[in-house]
């Protein structure tokens, strides 16, 4: 893992972050004015992409998915029926951090990069922290690749009863 700092003028921040992510498993980028205020500072943690890891673009990750209101609706159910302190199952996070990354995900292609960015990584975060993975790419990227597993498992037809 690395970190990368870029100084660009305003109008290429968002090319430069969509150049930083295509290239490179990337974390949420954080960007400050420059001293002389003309320019952005952008900050990134880094690692290259591993070959051959079947890391899935979000289309394809959250295609069984249901929708964003109804997932909110259920994260929110099963929080909210939990006594407290209870430790949820790893269901819960997954769905938590799927739909956090989906909802950022549609922030960041308006162009909106900010607090959804950084919830959406603090949520990835810790459900690796929580199955113990390896740092072999982005959080985020992690989370897509967790749920087209789940949902595909999820989906399957019931067996009928012999």
């Amino acid at each position: 893992m690395f970190e990368i700092r870029v100084i660009c003028d305003p109008t290429e921040t968002e090319h430069i972050v969509a150049a930083l992510d295509s290239a490179f498993t990337a974390g949420t980028v954080t960007f400050y004015p420059s001293r002389d205020g003309k320019r952005n500072r952008l900050y990134v943690r880094a690692d290259h992409r591993p070959a051959g890891q079947p890391w899935p673009d979000p289309e394809t990750a959250y295609t069984l998915a249901p929708s964003i209101l109804s997932e909110i609706g259920w994260t929110t159910h099963a929080a909210a029926s939990a006594e407290c302190f209870t430790e949820l199952d790893r269901d819960y996070y997954l769905r938590k951090a799927a739909v956090l990354d989906r909802i950022a995900l549609a922030d960041e292609a308006s162009g909106i990069c900010g607090d959804t960015s950084e919830t959406a990584e603090a949520a990835a975060v810790y459900l690796m922290d929580l199955d113990h993975a390896p740092v072999i790419c982005g959080p985020r990227y992690y989370v897509r690749q967790q749920y087209a597993a789940w949902a595909k498992r999820e989906q399957r037809p019931e067996r009928p009863n012999a």
